[in-house]
């Protein structure tokens, strides 16, 4: 008999369960990146990420992220009720766009304009080809790649992390790194399939 007694409680226990899931916002993303991008790259404006680029399945992808499967046993999921907006609005995020709006303008652009510089397809700037440099200007470019670079990582994981979220430090490049591209100028270079590509 008390073996049998055990199983209400147990039933009791599972129905009240419940999930809580967080989704990374990628609309929000997308459009955080955008404005980020575009401050530090100037005034001309790029072209926009696609808004279907990260969801493959269509339809039937967002239909199947609709049916809450584990409520058809009695386990109910939650979505959490405010979702991330991907603020740029930190000191900290703030004080590494104005660095590379700087840095861009100053060392970086006449680059890119040369076909020297490239931007890579995770989201940071190679010397693609340095023989399209002045030799007086090699060591400064490279120094330039070198600390873009570095603020490029800084902001991916700085976004994540004031956004309540470092899991995402890795998501938020792969955004970033589809924006730099997305926003590159006519006649610059990117890594598209692992070659590179001029828009």
């Amino acid at each position: 008999m008390r073996r049998w007694m055990g199983i209400p409680v147990t039933a009791v226990l599972v129905t009240a369960c419940v999930t809580i899931n967080v989704y990374f916002p990628a609309a929000e993303a997308r459009e955080a990146a955008k404005e980020f991008v575009e401050k530090v790259i100037g005034d001309e404006a790029g072209t926009a990420v696609p808004a279907n680029g990260d969801k493959p399945g269509g339809q039937s992808a967002s239909l199947h992220s609709r049916i809450d499967w584990l409520s058809l046993v009695g386990i109910g999921t939650a979505q959490a009720q405010s979702q991330p907006d991907i603020s740029l609005k930190t000191p900290a995020i703030q004080a590494i766009q104005a660095r590379m709006a700087a840095r861009f303008d100053s060392d970086l652009r006449a680059g890119f304009d040369a076909g020297a510089l490239g931007f890579a397809s995770d989201g940071t700037i190679v010397v693609r080809d340095a023989s399209r440099l002045a030799l007086k200007d090699r060591v400064a470019v490279n120094q330039a790649v070198a600390d873009d670079n570095r603020d490029r990582k800084a902001v991916y994981r700085e976004v994540a992390v004031a956004n309540g979220h470092p899991e995402w430090e890795s998501q938020i490049r792969e955004v970033f790194a589809r924006q730099w591209i997305a926003s590159a100028r006519p006649g610059w270079w990117y890594q598209s399939g692992g070659s590179w590509k001029q828009k």
